[in-house]
């Protein structure tokens, strides 16, 4: 279902973000995340003089390559376009992120790895989002007989989200030794 039609409204900005997860031929995975920021409106810039209606204030990338344990072996990022000049160079702060795993409590490392004066807040705001499309990429091809049967271990998606609670159908249904509601 949509949603409810709006009153009628201008478009001031628009973010689009796009997550992408690879198979690679090594063995290891890459996921590429690409962040854009565009005004309906030309507006001045003291860095780049203007920026004009419908170009990006900011168009920036990051790749992480990671294994099969959602291990971060590589970091690669670029910031194409941005409000200031001294912006790109945050994209070296994300090769702190290099070694770690991508598993519950993501959020908080990257706060303690990258912290919010190191690095960029639209690159992090990807990594956020990085942390699912992996799962999503990996899991199913990697991990699928978990997702099946987990055997006695809890399933890695119990509790996860709302479909996955442990009072609910699609647990009771899935996994019945782990349902807990009546």
């Amino acid at each position: 279902m949509p949603l409810s039609p709006a009153v009628s409204r201008k478009r001031i900005h628009t973010r689009r973000i796009e997550i992408q997860g690879f198979q690679r031929e090594d063995g290891l995975w890459d996921i590429d995340g690409h962040l854009t920021d565009t005004k309906s409106y030309d507006f001045p810039n003291r860095y780049r003089g203007s920026v004009a209606a419908g170009e990006p204030l900011h168009d920036m990338s990051i790749r992480l390559t990671v294994d099969d344990a959602f291990v971060i072996r590589n970091v690669e990022a670029i910031s194409e376009a941005t409000p200031f000049a001294i912006c790109p160079e945050a994209t070296s702060s994300y090769e702190k992120l290099i070694g770690l795993r991508i598993a519950p409590g993501w959020s908080r490392e990257l706060g303690k790895r990258i912290g919010k004066a190191s690095g960029c807040t639209h690159l992090t705001a990807l990594l956020h989002g990085a942390a699912t499309v992996a799962f999503q990429t990996i899991f199913p091809l990697r991990h699928r007989e978990t997702l099946e049967d987990p055997g006695e271990k809890k399933p890695p998606l119990l509790n996860s989200c709302y479909a996955f609670a442990s009072d609910r159908e699609v647990v009771k249904e899935r996994w019945p030794r782990f349902y807990t509601g009546s």
